[in-house]
């Protein structure tokens, strides 16, 4: 019995189709139910091209343990630092390296002619298997391409590291046994086929997409890409009941309850608005005209910004509506609070471990003839406690403050400052990652003080490491 491996795309197309828009905190919920219901594989869009994307990932990353976290990029090393950047905290992180292989595509898409796509394919993926050892090349409108190249670049692929190959028919061009057909002239032409897995992206531009995808199992793919929503791609639920009915007949079988699957879909209401409308259960709009509406001042109350937040499609509970709140009030004190700041918002404020500590206040005191200096209050649990310390920098200052209150050094691994929205009162949000022994603990923060978002990134990772502490030894 063949195992088949599934790679769920509902998040990613949730991100790159507009009429299919998920909020963050629904595309959050997606992603735990599909590790739950032990799809094989989640897919992430590129995160190179929407910060929020990459905040996605970075958020999930610690929490999906069982299934591959896979994070698109195109053929530049940039976009694989960001992917990796994104992803490199998860259990199983992948890497996707994502090329047009059809002439047309290679033209209008990326404009390069089809030696220099080669050339960029081979070195992308060498450089993105030097920090993950689970890539995947994906080729793009693989089904109207030039076999001879096509095959090129796979070889190309696979000797540069990749270890999935994923088929394209981006334009759903092909019936069932063209593709079967398609599939097997490929590993004729590609002996190293052979030794990767062979993934196979079907469009369901024909209607022919579920039978596609199990033509192609026939001829030797393991990997199927289907989603929750939509039907520009095979349906999960569809092709999760096929292998249920007929798996055996096709000595075929994955790790899906078919039951479970539908249990999970019943639970996430909006999935059945999105298949029909691409509108939310939340509002008369779509994400994108949700985003609009929003624009909170600092009188807004705490019921004003509920409602913005489940306009925005979050349901937060009680207690995080509140931790929401009280930094909407922070952050609203210097310039009103639209979409894109409420987003950062709730995904630094909600969803997250209990407290130990939390930022009271700090003091900075820099500039080019001084030495910078910082003194940071922290509470825990009730009790005020400061740090004071000096660095080569404020920032660094500020984080050996926070070192000498809970009196441990840790190495700080990564380090960000990036705008969530632009202008001189913009919005800008820190990330930190921290190692203690062999784990990684990362941390968001959000503040128009950069200062003040890497603080709170800093604190909000020291609580992870002491709520996981806490834990173990209980």
């Amino acid at each position: 019995m063949k195992k088949i491996s599934i790679a769920d795309v509902t998040i990613r197309e949730s991100s790159e189709r507009a009429e299919f828009s998920m909020s963050f905190k629904e595309k959050m919920e997606v992603a735990k139910q599909l590790e739950k219901r032990n799809v094989d594989v989640i897919e992430m869009p590129n995160v190179a091209k929407d910060k929020t994307d990459a905040l996605l990932v970075k958020s999930l990353a610690p929490m999906i343990k069982e299934s591959i976290l896979s994070v698109g990029a195109g053929i530049c090393k940039e976009e694989v630092d960001k992917a990796w950047d994104a992803v490199s905290t998860a259990a199983k992180p992948r890497i996707r390296i994502c090329a047009p292989t059809s002439a047309v595509q290679m033209e209008f898409i990326c404009g390069k002619k089809p030696a220099k796509v080669l050339e960029a394919v081979k070195e992308t993926i060498a450089y993105a298997k030097s920090k993950c050892a689970d890539v995947e090349f994906s080729a793009q409108d693989a089904t109207r391409s030039e076999m001879p190249f096509l095959c090129q670049v796979i070889e190309a692929a696979i000797e540069s590291g990749a270890t999935t190959i994923d088929i394209c028919d981006t334009a759903g061009v092909m019936f069932p046994e063209e593709f079967k057909k398609f599939i097997e002239d490929i590993k004729a032409n590609v002996a190293a086929m052979e030794n990767v897995t062979i993934s196979v992206t079907c469009s369901d531009e024909l209607n022919v997409a579920n039978a596609n995808v199990f033509a192609a199992a026939q001829a030797g793919a393991t990997q199927i890409k289907a989603s929750l929503i939509g039907n520009a791609t095979p349906s999960l639920e569809t092709v999760v009941h096929t292998v249920t009915m007929k798996g055996d007949a096709m000595g075929v079988a994955c790790g899906i309850s078919q039951g479970e699957l539908a249990r999970a879909v019943r639970q996430m209401t909006w999935l059945d608005s999105n298949k029909k409308t691409g509108k939310t259960p939340f509002g008369e709009t779509t994400g994108n005209d949700a985003h609009e509406d929003v624009n909170l001042t600092a009188q807004a109350d705490i019921a004003a910004v509920i409602k913005a937040v489940k306009k925005l499609g979050y349901e937060l509970s009680d207690d995080d509506n509140a931790k929401v709140f009280k930094e909407f009030k922070r952050v609203s004190a210097k310039k009103p609070v639209g979409a894109k700041e409420l987003e950062a918002i709730i995904a630094t404020a909600a969803l997250q471990v209990p407290p130990t500590y939390q930022l009271v206040d700090y003091v900075i005191n820099s500039g080019n003839i001084i030495t910078p200096t910082a003194q940071v209050t922290l509470d825990k649990k009730g009790t005020p406690m400061k740090g004071l310390s000096s660095g080569d920098g404020p920032i660094e200052a500020a984080l050996l403050a926070i070192e000498m209150i809970v009196g441990h050094h840790y190495d700080l691994e990564d380090f960000q400052i990036q705008s969530v929205t632009e202008g001189s009162e913009a919005v800008g949000s820190a990330f930190v990652k921290i190692r203690v022994g062999n784990k990684v603990y990362s941390g968001n923060g959000i503040s128009t003080d950069i200062i003040g978002a890497s603080i709170r990134a800093y604190v909000n990772a020291l609580n992870k490491i002491v709520h996981e502490e806490q834990n173990a030894n209980q």
